[in-house]
């Protein structure tokens, strides 16, 4: 007596070019391995990949990487501290004893410009979260819930773009002074109101979907919605959003320092660096150029790796 175990299967059938035998009169068939599924690539392997075929954008990672570390390990690569003095070199050009020279009290152009990078990429960030932060809670409310609670919300949002927010800063630090953590708050309070509405419009347009539907039908709550089912579907918006505000942060502390509202002098920033070398931009011109050409290289790498975020989490343009 034989047990045969089998596929049904036609001539010709792969599987029947693959059969094997397991024993004496007990067959098997398997299937070819061309005929298995491969599992499905996640959105976020999908937008990895598209991301590693933008050159600009890994060019962007790179110099970001690199002007992140350097900063991070100043006092380990600078030769000399952020305020120290070398009274027998004051604005001196470029050296051996100072590669990129001194400023007008002797310290050393490229240390600072290595500790001033700390600060300012501190203030970028710091204010990119916070408006980042505030343009989900406002977007998320506003766009899910709607009715009276939108049209309060969108109005707010309004107010806040059209309000003078530079006369404001000028009163507040005229009257308590500047700081590191005022520039960050201030900065991040007045640039989140385009995520808002951005996260806004593209939750109204994700509630009416089906698979929102169905999760309400079967008694999901709302914030499970809301976090599980809808804030996934912005992530790419809210990413590209956040990688833009460093740079937009980065360029309004640069502005806001060289015109002295910003971070206070004695604190090194390339904003700062760029106020100091004013009036040596004809006799001393690497004082100037220096900072200005740092902060213009760390903006744009930024967006360039915002640009590349952007078409790599775009699901329109996936294959």
């Amino acid at each position: 007596m034989s047990l045969e175990v089998s596929a049904k299967s036609t001539p010709g059938d792969p599987g029947n070019r693959l059969a094997g035998s397991a024993g004496p009169g007990f067959t098997v068939n398997t299937v070819a391995p061309d005929l298995i599924a491969k599992p499905a690539r996640s959105p976020w392997s999908i937008a990895y990949s598209r991301f590693r075929r933008s050159k600009l954008a890994l060019f962007g990672m790179v110099i970001i990487t690199l002007m992140t570390l350097a900063t991070l390990f100043a006092g380990v690569i600078a030769p000399y501290g952020e305020n120290e003095i070398d009274l027998f070199n004051i604005t001196a050009q470029p050296s051996e004893a100072h590669v990129l020279g001194t400023d007008e009290l002797g310290r050393d152009e490229l240390s600072r410009l290595l500790f001033g990078g700390r600060i300012s990429l501190f203030v970028a960030v710091g204010a990119a979260l916070i408006s980042t932060l505030i343009g989900i809670v406002v977007g998320t409310v506003s766009g899910f819930y709607g009715g009276w609670i939108d049209t309060l919300l969108m109005r707010f949002v309004d107010l806040m773009l059209a309000f003078p927010a530079i006369f404001l800063l000028l009163i507040m630090f005229a009257m308590y002074g500047s700081s590191v953590l005022s520039v960050v708050l201030f900065l991040g309070v007045f640039s989140w109101m385009w995520l808002a509405r951005v996260i806004r419009g593209e939750f109204k347009s994700l509630k009416e979907r089906d698979f929102v539907e169905a999760a309400r039908s079967i008694g999901v709550p709302n914030g499970i919605i809301i976090r599980r089912h809808l804030l996934p579907n912005v992530m790419a918006a809210i990413i590209v959003s956040t990688t833009l505000n460093i740079a937009y942060a980065m360029l309004s502390e640069a502005a806001l320092s060289f015109l002295g509202f910003g971070v206070p002098p004695e604190t090194p920033t390339w904003g700062n660096m760029l106020n100091t070398a004013r009036p040596y931009y004809v006799t001393v011109p690497i004082l100037a150029i220096a900072p200005g050409l740092t902060l213009t290289i760390a903006v744009l790498a930024i967006s360039f790796v915002g640009d590349g975020m952007r078409d790599a989490l775009d699901p329109r343009g996936r294959s």
